[in-house]
């Protein structure tokens, strides 16, 4: 069924919107995804505080014109999904982790990250960065390994003596 002007118009202004308050952009093809498993995603996507939209490629086109990202835009094959957030790793990371769910239905096919263009394997890239949590976590183990290191060396030295 067609789609009226004046809502194609309303789309696109939702779209640069959505360009404008989000930090990361990711492009996804979502072929052959039934509704129960975008259900599923929709849910876990917004518990992480980001949105997923479907748009047609020539509204979502009209609204990206507008934008001043800088690089070359991926290419948008098959049917586009767009997600979006106020994190930067988030979108990125969210769609990846149903994308190894769903290999032959969800696909990456690029973003913007931090006002650029990205491609798939840069925003696939983007999507493994731990969490901060996981991050703060590694840290804490490498501060704490060499004091570690020290106890049990005096320890060994302390049962040697004794």
């Amino acid at each position: 069924m067609a789609i009226t002007r004046a809502k194609k118009g309303e789309v696109v202004e939702k779209l640069k919107k959505a360009f404008k308050d989000a930090k990361s952009l990711v492009f996804v093809n979502f072929r052959g995804l039934n509704v129960a498993n975008t259900t599923s995603m929709r849910r876990a996507l917004k518990s992480e505080g980001v949105s997923y939209t479907v748009a047609k490629k020539t509204l979502t086109k009209l609204a990206l014109e507008g934008e001043k990202f800088k690089g070359v835009e991926p290419a948008l094959d098959g049917e586009l999904a767009l997600a979006w957030g106020k994190d930067l790793v988030a979108p990125a990371r969210g769609i990846y982790g149903f994308q190894k769910k769903f290999p032959e239905s969800l696909k990456i096919m690029g973003g913007v990250f931090e006002g650029r263009f990205m491609t798939a394997v840069e925003m696939e890239e983007i999507a493994q960065i731990p969490t901060l949590e996981v991050l703060r976590g590694k840290f804490i183990n490498i501060i704490n390994s060499p004091i570690q290191r020290l106890i049990i060396g005096l320890s060994e030295i302390a049962k040697v003596r004794n």
